[in-house]
């Protein structure tokens, strides 16, 4: 057996024992190219989808890992019918109404909202159900936000963040804690007064108590779909 070929098996074998995985089940694809990991497949979540990344990437560190994962989407749609919707998920946001927003479809851009003083803009495309979300907007959570909202459209595989921030501005878990918490009050199916965020290292906790199973997952998912999160600890109670 050469390296790489012992590297691919250690990787796969590291994440075979996270079980939420589901790695053999998931029929994902690890293949070794100039020097870099490809990881290719689709998984159930976008928990399932960061934490494999997150743990593949501290396997085969310092090498580069190109992300081709999908998330099975919730509902399949044309690409035509996902630009839609989160073309209007990002106009009825009142906190994103003075961007303007493009939706570029066949090469070419369709101006859908224009302000009169615009403060930022927001090109979406969509091809084979990934969202790919470019320009600029005045600060960190209006990107957490449009990045969060394009994921809630249900034939959503992917979400590619690539919104720029003009003028620049720093960072901060505080500043991840501020967009977890509004992406959840942004939730119609979750109670954000039963939920606590914490910020750590870009490492979310994610304390209370909720009635549902359901409920739980998905304030956890709200917390992966944030821009900058590295990880997510689930610790809500269900009763």
């Amino acid at each position: 057996m050469t390296a790489e070929t012992d590297l691919l098996q250690h990787v796969r074998d590291v994440l075979r024992t996270d079980t939420s995985i589901g790695f053999d089940e998931a029929s994902i694809v690890l293949v070794l190219s100039d020097g870099s990991l490809l990881i290719d497949g689709e998984v159930a979540d976008v928990s399932v989808k960061r934490r494999l990344l997150r743990i593949a990437a501290g396997v085969v560190t310092p090498r580069p890992i190109i992300d081709r994962l999908h998330v099975k989407p919730a509902q399949p749609m044309q690409d035509g019918m996902i630009g839609d919707l989160v073309r209007d998920a990002l106009i009825e946001e009142p906190a994103l109404a003075t961007c303007r927003i493009r939706v570029w479809a066949k090469g070419r851009p369709e101006l859908m909202q224009a302000p009169p003083s615009a403060t930022g803009a927001i090109d979406i495309r969509v091809e084979d159900g990934v969202v790919t979300l470019d320009g600029d907007v005045a600060g960190l959570g209006q990107k957490r936000l449009a990045g969060a909202l394009a994921w809630w459209v249900p034939g959503s595989r992917d979400v590619v963040n690539g919104l720029g921030i003009s003028p620049p501005e720093e960072d901060s878990d505080a500043e991840i804690t501020d967009a977890v918490r509004l992406v959840l009050e942004k939730d119609p199916f979750v109670n954000p007064d039963q939920i606590r965020v914490t910020t750590r290292d870009a490492t979310v906790t994610l304390d209370g108590l909720v009635p549902t199973v359901s409920e739980r997952d998905m304030a956890e998912h709200d917390a992966w779909y944030v821009f900058g999160v590295e990880n997510v600890v689930n610790r809500i109670a269900v009763g």
